[in-house]
């Protein structure tokens, strides 16, 4: 990337607060792209090359929820925190479910944004699952072949591209094919720690999992209550 610095997309409405968090995050050596609403951020999000999104989540023209699912469409890896003044339960939630990798609650302080921008930046950079498992990183599970490397997972004909933390999760599932993989584990490998919204967020993904799978009725992913998950396959 130009320069070697990391390039973050601003999306805020509020000038004061924008103004204060550019000149912060500029003075901790991040390079940033403004934008002052939803419509304008996805512009500057496919024209430009972004390695992190902050984002509003109350906005004019577009919402961040709703911005947030359109770059995820375009990039699936790419991290991303929402900024909001809302702090109910059911936001957070769908906050994760629009794709964010964390959720600041305003009022905040720019020492606690730029800790948890490390926090974010270490965790996508430095994936732990790249350094645990088979060589060849492809799992047979079913009639599905799963390729990690690839982000890959197919059946037959059809082949679908999954997320990172997808991927991930999948990974970790295989590696611990019909034993118990402990949500402790699969929480602070993939996110980085264990918190309750996150947990939520992942049982979505583990949903997700499941639906991916269903081509193979041999094939489940149960929930050990309180504990984790299992991926088991039935023999023939």
């Amino acid at each position: 990337m130009k320069n070697n610095k990391i390039r973050i997309l601003l999306v805020e409405d509020d000038p004061n607060l924008s103004m204060v968090l550019q000149d912060y995050l500029e003075m901790m050596d991040y390079e940033i792209l403004l934008a002052v609403d939803g419509a304008e951020g996805y512009r500057a999000f496919k024209t430009k090359n972004i390695d992190l999104c902050i984002l509003d989540v109350m906005m004019p023209k577009k919402d961040g929820f709703t911005l947030a699912e359109e770059i995820r469409k375009s990039n699936n890896q790419i991290p991303i925190i929402f900024l909001t003044a809302k702090s109910l339960k059911e936001d957070r939630i769908k906050g994760f479910q629009s794709g964010a990798d964390d959720y600041i609650t305003k009022p905040f302080s720019t020492e606690e944004l730029s800790l948890r921008i490390k926090a974010i930046l270490k965790r996508t950079q430095a994936n732990l699952l790249d350094n645990i498992g088979d060589e060849n990183e492809v799992y047979d599970i079913g009639d599905y072949s799963f390729d990690y490397r690839n982000m890959s997972l197919q059946i037959g004909d059809q082949n679908r591209t999954l997320t990172r933390k997808e991927a991930g999760l999948l990974k970790l599932l295989c590696l611990h094919k019909n034993n118990l993989l402990q949500r402790e584990l699969a929480l602070k490998t993939i996110w980085g720690e264990n918190d309750y919204f996150i947990g939520r967020s992942m049982d979505v993904f583990i949903a997700k999992l499941r639906k991916y799978l269903k081509e193979d009725p041999r094939i489940s992913i149960t929930n050990v209550h309180g504990m984790g998950f299992k991926l088991e396959i039935k023999k023939s």
